[in-house]
């Protein structure tokens, strides 16, 4: 039978994930400024730094998505990969600035496939989509319709940008209130009240 750790063993241990956490962290930084500056090999080695990162992202996401959803995870993060890879000559600062990035392309990706299907329904019903916390169910009274919460993601930016990119972060790629924090460079405290602000005009935006 193992061992119970000792005090000092224990307290090494989330020291060392921690380090470990910033080593790669510094990897995909590092691979990102080289990719911005045209080194074909660090998109590459990018890839599976990232990838399972992305994949959660995108469960996250599709995970708002109401019953009846076509777009899968592996389709979203490719074609939001795509669209990143279009993008690869920015200048990257962090791995935290990059998973924004994704989530922009992820949530252009989501109203793309809604703009398509309701083109094929001819005007027929939008893409549900929750405006619930991201990882609990939500009532049926926070639906709301993916291409509407879009037009409104819009307007809000005009007014706050920093609501509208958290909204962006929670919301279309379900980055938690610490990852999102890590994302605009805020305190997770402050990314708490900015999102229920931010939620509370976006329900009243969308009221029928």
């Amino acid at each position: 039978m193992p061992s119970t750790p000792q005090p000092a063993e224990a307290a090494r241990r989330p020291l060392a994930a921690s380090a470990a956490d910033d080593h790669a962290s510094s990897d995909v930084t590092a691979l990102l400024r080289a990719w911005g500056l045209g080194d074909l090999h660090a998109s590459e080695e990018l890839v599976p730094l990232v990838y399972e990162e992305l994949r959660r992202q995108a469960k996250r996401a599709l995970r708002r998505e109401r019953v009846g959803h076509t777009l899968q995870t592996t389709a979203l993060v490719h074609e939001a990969w795509l669209r990143l890879d279009g993008q690869h000559d920015s200048r990257w600062e962090s791995r935290s600035q990059f998973l924004a990035v994704a989530a922009q392309m992820m949530r252009r990706v989501l109203v793309d496939h809604a703009r398509t299907r309701r083109a094929l329904k001819r005007g027929g019903g939008g893409t549900l989509v929750t405006l619930g916390d991201a990882t609990n169910a939500a009532a049926a009274s926070d639906e709301v319709d993916v291409l509407a919460l879009d037009d409104a993601l819009a307007r809000l930016a005009t007014m706050d940008p920093r609501k509208a990119r958290l909204v962006e972060l929670r919301y279309f790629a379900g980055l938690s209130i610490p990852e999102a924090a890590a994302a605009l460079g805020i305190s997770q405290a402050t990314v708490g009240r900015e999102w229920a602000v931010a939620r509370m005009w976006l329900r009243r935006e969308l009221e029928p």
